[in-house]
């Protein structure tokens, strides 16, 4: 199916984001020849740890939300692929199972590509190998950063950078604030930073009183990037 079933913005956010965007044009409308439109609606599951891996999907709108299960049973939210982001290329390399659960977070439109023509993109574009390798590369160095984070840094440090983080890839901006327009809980929120939920809602009453933020049900609005900033590299 052609890429022009995706809506406007969905296009722009898949044209736009900073991986696809620095490709060849051959290349970038290839990937989109071969690629086909599926919508999902909230929590509706994509793929599961374990299953074979078939599919190279970048998001177009919504979020992915890339989870797995401890060994004590508690659900653990790794990270949310945002719109513009490609993923699940890594086992299509390897050819071993995936390793986590992947589900629609919000309504959330995808672009896939099948195993095949992934294969035959990368026969067709040795460009497009050289791509996949500087982005496993970045996606490297962000896993080093949040390890080293987890170790060093204290919990309101991390709260406020991934704050600082989603409000670059969701926020909307509404005069000086800065709306946040994925929907997480606090759970959600915990779960990412590897701390208790009353954990985070202690630190975000002190980002509150702080000015930093105003906490809204499953909103959070960025009141002060400087004060955010502040706190993420104390």
């Amino acid at each position: 199916m052609n890429s022009t079933v995706l809506t406007i913005p969905e296009r722009s956010n898949i044209e736009s984001g900073s991986w696809f965007s620095k490709l060849s044009l051959p290349l970038r409308s290839d990937i989109l020849a071969r690629a086909f439109v599926r919508r999902l609606g909230d929590g509706a599951l994509m793929s599961c740890r374990g299953e074979p891996a078939e599919e190279w999907i970048g998001v177009a709108k919504g979020a992915v939300r890339v989870s797995s299960v401890s060994l004590s049973g508690k659900q653990i939210t790794l990270t949310y692929v945002e719109p513009g982001t490609w993923f699940g290329d890594i086992a299509l390399f390897d050819g071993l199972p995936r390793t986590h659960d992947a589900t629609a977070h919000g309504e959330t439109t995808l672009l896939v590509v099948r195993k095949p023509d992934f294969k035959e993109l990368l026969s067709r574009h040795s460009e497009l190998y050289e791509a996949l390798l500087r982005l496993n590369c970045r996606r490297l160095r962000l896993m080093f950063d949040t390890v080293e984070d987890l170790n060093t840094r204290p919990l309101a440090a991390r709260l406020a950078k991934q704050i600082l983080l989603l409000a670059r890839a969701y926020g909307v901006a509404q005069g000086e604030e800065i709306r946040i327009g994925l929907q997480l809980a606090q759970e959600d929120l915990a779960q990412l930073l590897g701390a208790s939920r009353q954990r985070v809602n202690q630190e975000l009453k002190g980002f509150e009183r702080d000015g930093a933020v105003r906490v809204e049900p499953t909103r959070l609005v960025v009141l002060s990037k400087d004060k955010l900033m502040a706190i993420a590299t104390r």
